[in-house]
C-alpha cells in the first residue's frame, strides 16, 4: 500500500529531537525554527513532558469519557489559572480543527442562527465546518461550500459594522485568529478585536477566538486577543497545548450553557493527553517561557528589521513573518539545504519563524548570522535548484 500523497515533502527523515534542534538518520543537525506548524512549545523532547507522559502510560493510556478522569479536571484548573480564565468552562478534543468545529457549533447552538464572520486569509482547519471559514479555494470541497459564511476583508472595521448593520441578528458568531498564520504572519489590530467584541454583545453573536496557532503564550501572552483587552466568548486551542500530543480544546465563557450531546468526543480528554498538556502548563510556568519569548522575538524582530533585503517584519513573540523579494524566493528552501534551518513559508514570499518558545537567544543569533550568509551569497551568485518543501 502506498501512502495517499497530499504534501511535497523534503527528503528528510528526522529520527532524533532535543530543545530546538533535530537530526536525520544521517547524524546531521538541524535548528529547528518551525516546531512542526507551530506544535513544539516547550522544546522537543522536554525530559518533564517525557516523564509525565511515561508514567501516566504506565497507569492507564485510555478509557472513555464514560467515565470521571481526574487529571482533565487538574488541566482545567491549570489551563484556567495561566490563561486568567478561571471562570471559563473546557471542553477536550483532539485537533485545531476540531476545536474549530465545535467552537463554531456551539455558538450556533448557544443563539439558534447560522450565519458566521470569517476575513480574508483565514485558516481555521481541514474538517466540514472549519474549512468552510477558512479563505481557500483549494481546500474547499463541493459538499463544504454553504451560503452559511460571509468573509470579509481582515482589520476593516467598516466592513464589519456594515455587515452587522446588514445581517446582525442572523450573524451566529465571528471567529477570527489573533495573528493569521497560514494567512502570512497578519496582526489582528488591537481596535479590530474590540469592534468584533463590541458588535458581538450589541447583537447577540459569539466571538470566536481562534488561538490555535497564536496562543498558549506563542506571542508572550497567553492568548495573542488578549493584546486587545477584551475576552472572547471562546476560545480554540491546540498546536502548543501538547507539545506534540495530539490534544486540543476550546475554552468558553461562563454564559454559554452545556448541554448533554451537543458535544461529544472518543479520544478528546484522553489520561496520555491530559498528562502532556498538564507538562506543557507546569513547564511554561516553571520556566518562564512567555517572558523567553517576549525577549527572544523582539530580539529577532530587531535583527531581522536591519536585514534591508527583508520587508515587513512583523509578529509578535515568537510568531514572527516576512517578507522577502522575488529575488531572494528559494531564500527558505537554501537556509534548510545550505543552513540546515527549517522555517516555515506562506505564498508567495513570506518566511514565518514560529520555534519552541524555549528557543534560546544564542540560537536565535546564530539563525541571524546563517540567514544573513545565505542572503549575502544568494545575492552574489546563481542557486542551485533547492529541493521541494512543504506547505503548511
Amino acid at each position: 500500500m502506498n501512502l495517499f500523497d497530499v504534501y511535497p515533502i523534503n527528503n528528510i527523515i528526522i529520527a532524533k529531537a532535543k530543545g530546538s534542534y533535530v537530526w536525520d538518520d544521517k547524524g546531521e543537525q538541524y535548528l529547528d525554527l518551525y516546531g512542526g506548524h507551530a506544535v513544539i512549545s516547550i522544546g522537543h523532547t522536554h525530559l518533564h513532558w517525557v516523564q509525565r507522559i511515561e508514567e501516566q502510560l504506565k497507569k492507564i493510556a485510555f478509557y472513555s469519557n464514560s467515565i470521571k478522569i481526574p487529571l482533565q479536571e487538574e488541566l482545567a484548573t491549570k489551563l484556567g489559572k495561566l490563561s486568567g480564565k478561571e471562570d471559563y468552562q473546557l471542553f477536550l478534543c483532539n485537533s485545531g480543527a476540531e476545536a474549530n468545529e465545535n467552537a463554531l457549533k456551539l455558538a450556533s447552538f448557544h443563539n439558534g442562527r447560522k450565519k458566521v464572520i470569517a476575513f480574508s486569509k483565514s485558516f481555521h482547519g481541514r474538517t466540514s465546518l472549519a474549512v468552510s471559514v477558512t479563505d481557500n479555494k483549494n481546500y474547499i470541497a463541493p459538499v463544504n461550500e454553504t451560503g452559511n459564511v460571509i468573509f470579509l476583508p481582515f482589520n476593516d472595521e467598516q466592513a464589519l459594522e456594515d455587515c452587522f448593520k446588514k445581517q446582525g441578528k442572523e450573524i451566529s458568531s465571528v471567529i477570527i485568529e489573533g495573528i493569521q498564520g497560514v494567512g502570512g504572519i497578519n496582526v489582528a489590530n488591537e481596535d479590530f478585536l474590540r469592534k468584533i467584541r463590541s458588535l458581538c454583545d450589541q447583537y447577540g453573536a459569539v466571538y470566536i477566538a481562534d488561538s490555535v496557532q497564536c496562543g498558549y503564550g506563542r506571542t508572550g501572552k497567553f492568548f495573542s486577543h488578549d493584546f486587545a483587552g477584551v475576552k472572547a466568548d471562546i476560545y480554540t486551542m491546540a498546536k502548543g497545548m501538547g507539545n506534540g500530543f495530539p490534544v486540543a480544546g476550546i475554552i468558553i465563557a461562563p454564559h454559554i450553557k452545556p448541554k448533554h450531546f451537543q458535544l461529544g468526543t472518543t479520544f478528546g480528554g484522553n489520561h496520555l493527553a491530559c498528562a502532556a498538556a498538564i507538562a506543557v502548563l507546569e513547564v511554561l510556568e516553571q520556566e518562564k517561557l512567555l517572558g523567553n519569548a517576549v525577549m527572544v522575538g523582539k530580539y529577532l524582530k530587531e535583527e531581522l528589521s536591519n536585514i534591508p533585503e527583508l520587508k515587513n517584519v512583523r509578529g509578535r513573540g515568537l510568531m514572527i513573518g516576512f517578507d522577502v523579494p522575488e529575488s531572494l524566493k528559494d531564500l527558505k528552501k537554501n537556509l534548510l539545504m545550505h543552513q540546515k534551518i527549517f522555517t516555515g513559508e506562506a505564498k508567495p514570499n513570506v518566511i514565518r519563524l514560529l520555534p519552541s518558545l524555549a528557543l534560546k537567544k544564542r540560537d536565535a543569533e546564530d539563525f541571524i548570522d546563517a540567514l544573513k550568509e545565505e542572503i549575502a551569497v544568494m545575492s552574489g551568485s546563481n542557486n542551485e535548484p533547492a529541493v521541494t518543501e512543504v506547505n503548511a
